[in-house]
C-alpha cells in the first residue's frame, strides 16, 4: 500500500494509494440507542466503507486530528478526518485550512470586514487572517471517525 504522507507540528495529511476497506456485514435491523428491540428479524448485505465515505477518491485525504479547538464540532484529538479538497465549502463547514506553511482545522467566517478561523472550543480564540497571511482552504472536513473502545 502507497501512501502520500504531509505532516507538521498539527496535523498528519495522508492519501491511500489504493482501497484497504473491504466490503463489510452491515445489518438491516434499525439499531435503538434508546430502548431495547428484538434482534429475531436480523438481516445483513454487504457494506464498502469506500463508497459510503468517500465521494472524489482522487480528491480525498484523511487527517489526524492534534489538539481540541474543535470540540463542539465534535472533533477531538486523536480523531481521524476525512478532507475533500474538491468541494466548496458551505457556511459553518469545518475546513482543513494552511496559514503561513501550518495545517489547522477551523471554520471560517466573515465578521464586518475581517476574515477569521473560528475555533470550536471557547477555550481558543479566533484567528484573524490578514493579507500578510500566507492563508488557503485546503479542503472540506466530511467525516470524522473517532475511537470508541
Amino acid at each position: 500500500m502507497e501512501t502520500e504522507t504531509v505532516k507538521t507540528n498539527q496535523i498528519e495529511v495522508f492519501k491511500i494509494a489504493e482501497s484497504i476497506l473491504q466490503e463489510m456485514p452491515l445489518t438491516l435491523t434499525k439499531i435503538q440507542a434508546g430502548f431495547p428491540s428484538p434482534a429475531e428479524d436480523y438481516q445483513e448485505e454487504r457494506l464498502s466503507l469506500d463508497k459510503e465515505l468517500i465521494r472524489n477518491r482522487s480528491a480525498t485525504f484523511f487527517a489526524r486530528v492534534t489538539g481540541n479547538s474543535m470540540i463542539n464540532s465534535g472533533i477531538y484529538d486523536g480523531d481521524l478526518v476525512i478532507v475533500d479538497r474538491v468541494l466548496e465549502p458551505k457556511a459553518n463547514s469545518v475546513l482543513l485550512c494552511v496559514m503561513d506553511g501550518e495545517f489547522t482545522l477551523k471554520k471560517v467566517k466573515k465578521i464586518g470586514q475581517d476574515m477569521y478561523m473560528m475555533p470550536e472550543n471557547p477555550d481558543y480564540a479566533p484567528i484573524k487572517i490578514s493579507s500578510e497571511n500566507d492563508f488557503r482552504v485546503w479542503g472540506v472536513v466530511t467525516y470524522s471517525i473517532k475511537k470508541h473502545y
